[in-house]
């Protein structure tokens, strides 16, 4: 989905249909596009186009200088880009859910925050945190509820400041996130708005619909309506 996008973007009169044969199926969840073959080519075939906004994410290329890359669900700075990545490197035979878990609780067990700073339109955080996320739809890491308001199409992002978080605050929220009921979270807030910057004293891996192109310092901007895309009628 992530590489269709970088062809796709912007273009006039093409529409996008998914047939969801991967392990996350998490782009899919916001917009309802069933996982069943037929049910997918029947909306593919029968669906209406919706409209919906795209991420421009900058970066710091594994390669060195910057690179420029679309997202169009869920981008983040910080341990799910650790995450992301040694889920990628797995064979994933057990599933998007189970692959997930075991590198979110195999990437905590060594990850150490550091100090973020975080700008949102023309608001600033910083502090210790363990991750940034950025999302246009709602679901992420083999069906996390991460962002349950998330609205793809109204123009802006809702970001997560995932806090300092303990063992414990891990082992208590994580299940909650499946069904979109860890926020309000005491270490967590959301902001909203069309442009983040993100940086930290040590480089925090970036992660844009599930690929880890590089680090930051990264920004993300809305672009609004830049992809049609066919949903269930």
């Amino acid at each position: 989905m992530n590489e269709i996008v970088q062809g796709l973007a912007g273009r006039d009169g093409v529409e996008l249909a998914v047939i969801p044969r991967g392990t996350g199926w998490d782009f899919v969840r916001t917009y309802g596009i069933p996982r069943r073959l037929e049910d997918a080519v029947a909306v593919a075939r029968d669906g209406r186009a919706r409209e919906i906004d795209l991420g421009r994410a900058r970066y710091r290329a594994w390669e060195g200088g910057e690179a420029e890359s679309w997202f169009a669900n869920i981008a983040s700075a910080g341990m799910s880009g650790a995450i992301a990545k040694r889920t990628n490197e797995t064979s994933k035979a057990l599933g998007g859910k189970a692959s997930y878990l075991w590198a979110t609780f195999t990437v905590f067990a060594r990850w150490r925050n550091d100090e973020v700073r975080v700008r949102v339109d023309a608001e600033t955080r910083s502090g210790r945190m363990h991750d940034v996320v950025v999302a246009n739809g709602r679901f992420f890491a083999g069906g996390m509820m991460i962002c349950p308001e998330a609205e793809p199409d109204d123009g802006l992002f809702d970001v997560l400041l995932i806090g300092d978080l303990t063992k414990r605050d891990l082992l208590l929220t994580l299940p909650k996130t499946y069904r979109g009921a860890h926020l309000p979270h005491p270490k967590a807030e959301v902001l909203r708005g069309a442009v983040v910057e993100v940086d930290a004293d040590e480089p925090l891996p970036v992660e844009l619909d599930g690929e880890q192109p590089g680090t930051t310092p990264a920004s993300f901007e809305v672009v609004p309506k830049a992809l049609r895309l066919r949903v269930p009628s």
